[in-house]
C-alpha cells in the first residue's frame, strides 16, 4: 500500500492511542513489524500557542519507522499553521483526526464532532493539503450516531479536498468503544472513495486481523489496544498473511520487552511520569498469565524500576510450568 508517494510495509498500522501509543511503544511496535504508527494527537490551537507539551507529541523518531503526526482542530487557518509548525519534525504524513469521541476534543469542534459539519471538515483538508508537503490523511469513525453514518460521505469529500488515505473506526463516537464494530460501513467507505482506505476497530491477532480484511476489502488494517502489552500481534499478523510460521513469544521474552519499553519510557521522558505510566503498560504485558489479577494489583502500586522486575519475576515463578 501507499500514501501518497510513501510506501507501506507489512499488513498492520498502530493506532494513535493518545497516552497509550508514545514514542517507547511505537519504537517497540516497529520493530515487532508495524507497517506505520501515527503519534498521539496533537492540539492545533496549542501548537501554534507554542505548548511544549503539544510540540513534544510531534516528535518523529526514525525508530519508529514511517511515522505520521496527528492534529485535530476546528479552524482551517489553525489547522494549517499547525501543519507548517509539525513539518518540521519530519513527519512522513499528517492525519487530521475527525474520529476522537474523548468529551474534551469533541467539545472544542474538533475530534468526531466534524463528522456533524461536513463542509467544515472538507475546508480543514483543504488547508492541511496547501500547507503541507508531505501527503495528508484522515481518521474518521462510522459517524456521530447510529442515525448519522456518514463516513462513506465525508470520506468522499476529504478525498476531494486532497486526502490521500482514510483510516475509518467502525463505531460511532456514541458508541466509544463498545462492540459491536459496523463492517458494513468500512466496506461502503472503501467503495466510495479511490485512495487507500485502512480499517480500524477490535483487530487484536491475525484472525481478527483476517476477518477485517475479508468483511471490509479494505487495503490495510490498524491495531489499537491489541497493541497494548502485545507489540508482537504485528509479527503474527504480518506471518499469517506471508504465509510463514509464527512462534508465541515466551512469558520471558514478554516480560523483558515489557522492561526494555519501560527504560526507553524513562529516556524520553520525565523518570517519575514514565514510572506512573509503566503501571498501566506492566498490567498489559501480564494479561492472560496465571494469577494475572493479583499481580495487576501488585501494578498499581508500582514506584521504581525495581518495582517492576520484581512483579516480572513473580509472573515467571507462577508461571514457569505453564510457558
Amino acid at each position: 500500500m501507499n500514501i501518497g508517494n510513501v510506501e507501506i510495509k507489512g499488513f498492520a498500522a498502530l493506532a494513535p492511542m493518545a497516552g497509550v501509543a508514545d514514542r517507547a511503544m511505537r519504537e517497540i511496535c516497529a520493530e515487532y513489524g508495524c507497517g506505520f504508527s501515527v503519534g498521539e494527537l496533537a492540539s492545533a490551537k496549542g501548537i501554534t500557542l507554542g505548548d511544549k507539551k503539544s510540540s513534544e507529541l510531534l516528535f518523529c523518531s526514525e525508530n519508529c519507522g514511517i511515522q505520521g503526526s496527528q492534529l485535530f482542530g476546528c479552524d482551517p487557518d489553525i489547522m494549517a499553521e499547525a501543519t507548517k509548525k509539525a513539518l518540521e519534525y519530519n513527519p512522513k504524513f499528517i492525519d487530521i483526526n475527525m474520529g476522537c469521541p474523548a468529551p474534551k476534543v469533541a467539545a472544542s469542534g474538533g475530534g468526531s464532532s466534524l463528522m456533524k459539519n461536513p463542509s467544515l471538515a472538507k475546508k480543514i483538508v483543504e488547508a492541511v493539503v496547501k500547507a503541507s508537503t508531505v501527503p495528508v490523511t484522515v481518521k474518521m469513525r462510522a459517524g456521530w450516531d447510529i442515525d448519522c453514518l456518514n463516513a462513506p460521505y465525508l470520506a468522499a469529500l476529504c478525498e476531494e479536498a486532497g486526502a490521500q488515505a482514510i483510516t475509518v473506526h467502525g463505531r460511532t463516537k456514541k458508541q466509544m468503544y463498545a462492540p459491536p464494530v459496523n463492517y458494513d460501513i468500512i466496506a461502503e467507505v472503501k467503495k466510495s472513495v479511490k485512495i487507500p482506505v485502512i480499517a480500524n476497530g477490535d483487530v487484536c491477532d491475525a484472525k481478527t486481523a483476517n476477518q477485517m480484511y475479508e468483511k471490509t476489502g479494505c487495503d490495510f488494517v490498524m491495531v489499537g489496544r491489541g497493541a497494548m502489552g502485545n507489540p508482537f500481534v504485528f509479527e503474527e499478523i504480518n506471518a499469517f498473511f506471508e504465509k510463514r510460521g509464527y512462534v508465541k513469544p515466551t512469558l520471558e521474552e514478554r516480560l523483558n520487552i515489557c522492561i526494555k519499553q519501560i527504560k526507553l519510557m524513562k529516556k524520553y521522558k520525565p523518570p517519575h511520569n514514565a514510572i506512573l505510566e509503566a503501571r498501566k503498560h506492566t498490567a498489559w504485558y501480564l494479561s492472560g498469565i496465571e494469577g494475572a489479577a493479583a499481580l495487576r494489583k501488585m501494578c498499581g502500586e508500582i514506584s521504581s524500576m525495581d518495582d517492576i522486575k520484581a512483579i516480572c519475576e513473580k509472573a515467571l515463578e507462577r508461571n514457569r510450568d505453564l510457558w
